[in-house]
């Protein structure tokens, strides 16, 4: 493990198709492990999905796929951990695309500096965060209890990591009653406007992430537009333009 500042890439993605952003992963996934990128850490919003871990229950799902269909909500089965969550938008999503053998090879570790990541960020909007013994995940205090507003899931193949956390900030809440969220039953979802009880910028998020981000994994963030990073992949695969389609 080194000490040293490390580069990442930080790329804002704006709003990209589920199954593009998994594409996209992988062809990243493949660079790192060839060291012909540094660390990649990805933001985007999907629209309405529901995806199921490799430990996910189809019964977390509550509602049908014909249902599903006729709220325009796709449904993904995906290689990450975890169980059943959602996405759409509203929903800070980070993908971060790190060699661990540059860090920490513990997957227990690099876990718990996710959640610290969104810890620290939701403390400085002034609202406490915290974890849960057993319960991944963020959680902050609600009017009914304890409530998830930070969900991750992650994969790892040789150590560089995939997929990685979901942060609620304007996230139509209502959805997540669709699904047992993450598998946790008895358990409510919140936001951060709904914690702090007034609208926050996506982008002023994302800011305040990456700086945290940064800190925690002890690297310099160097941003990247998206055309920037198509314009490295497409000598490497012929439909990288169409990775990284957004849409409106």
């Amino acid at each position: 493990m080194s000490h040293e500042k490390t580069t990442c890439w930080t790329v804002d993605l704006g709003a990209i198709p589920y199954r593009s952003a998994c594409a996209l992963q992988r062809q990243l996934v493949e660079a790192r492990k060839a060291q012909a990128i540094p660390d990649v850490l990805l933001f985007c919003e999907h629209p309405h999905i529901i995806t199921m871990g490799r430990n996910g229950h189809p019964q977390h799902v509550r509602a049908s796929r014909r249902v599903l269909e006729e709220m325009g909500i796709e449904f993904d089965s995906t290689d990450r951990g975890g169980d059943v969550t959602y996405h759409g938008p509203g929903q800070v999503v980070a993908y971060p695309i790190l060699d661990l053998a540059q860090h920490r090879r513990d997957v227990g570790w690099y876990v718990d500096q996710l959640e610290e990541v969104m810890i620290r960020t939701t403390a400085e909007f002034g609202v406490l965060a915290k974890r849960i013994k057993g319960q991944h995940g963020v959680w902050v205090d609600g009017p009914d209890g304890e409530e998830k507003i930070g969900a991750l899931g992650v994969h790892l193949s040789r150590w560089v990591t995939s997929h990685g956390f979901a942060y609620n900030v304007s996230a139509d809440l209502r959805y997540f009653d669709l699904i047992v969220p993450c598998g946790i039953a008895g358990k409510g979802v919140s936001s951060l406007e709904r914690a702090l009880g007034r609208s926050v910028s996506l982008e002023e998020v994302r800011t305040r992430l990456v700086s945290h981000f940064a800190l925690v994994f002890n690297c310099h963030p160097q941003p990247m537009a998206p055309t920037q990073l198509a314009e490295w992949l497409i000598p490497r695969r012929e439909k990288a333009p169409d990775v990284l389609t957004s849409t409106a």
